[in-house]
């Protein structure tokens, strides 16, 4: 993708709502060098404070945040400014999530992890034509270690509430733990 041919129109601001701190980081850099005006919220309340005040001309939002639900920053976003272009980005892809991040008014839903360029071309997308596929998708061997990666993560890393939660053994999981990830 030519970065340097990008077209944000007149309004480049973009709002970032995610409470994974380097994620949230990494991802603001990548966009401001393709152009945007970034604001970084770590929660929902931060995020719905500068939708209020500052309403973007475009959105990313981590779905499930510390202190809440990321779509409740999208139905203020969407009162504020209903012409912004809104991403939902989740670690959890279920299809309900999906359907109640669109009826909400968000404009597209990524599934993590998504690179910059997902993102930007889910932001930029004006037609109703599915994106092109990824020039170099995950292998399903890293997507699987990615989602017990995340799950691990979120039970606090104990392995057996882990394994409990993903129906697995708690020694399978403990082997799959020790391994390298996939590549």
């Amino acid at each position: 993708m030519n970065i340097e041919a990008l077209d944000l129109g007149e309004d480049k601001s973009l709002l970032l709502v995610d409470d994974d701190e380097a994620f949230l980081r990494r991802l603001a850099k990548a966009m401001e060098k393709r152009g945007f005006d970034v604001e970084m919220a770590g929660s929902v309340a931060a995020g719905q404070a500068i939708a209020t005040a500052r309403p973007p001309a475009y959105a990313v939002v981590d779905l499930r945040l510390e202190d809440g639900n990321g779509l409740d920053v999208v139905e203020t976003l969407r009162a504020r400014r209903p012409e912004s272009r809104i991403v939902v980005l989740t670690g959890y892809g279920a299809i309900a999530t999906a359907v109640a991040a669109v009826k909400i008014g968000a404009t597209d839903y990524l599934a993590k992890p998504a690179d910059a360029t997902d993102v930007t071309n889910a932001l930029l997308s004006r037609t109703d034509a599915l994106p092109p596929p990824p020039e170099n998708p995950m292998s399903a061997d890293r997507v699987r270690w990615e989602h017990i990666q995340r799950v691990y993560e979120l039970c606090d890393r104990n392995v057996s509430e882990t394994a409990r939660r993903l129906s697995m053994h708690r020694r399978t999981l403990q082997r799959i733990l020790a391994k390298r990830s996939p590549r």
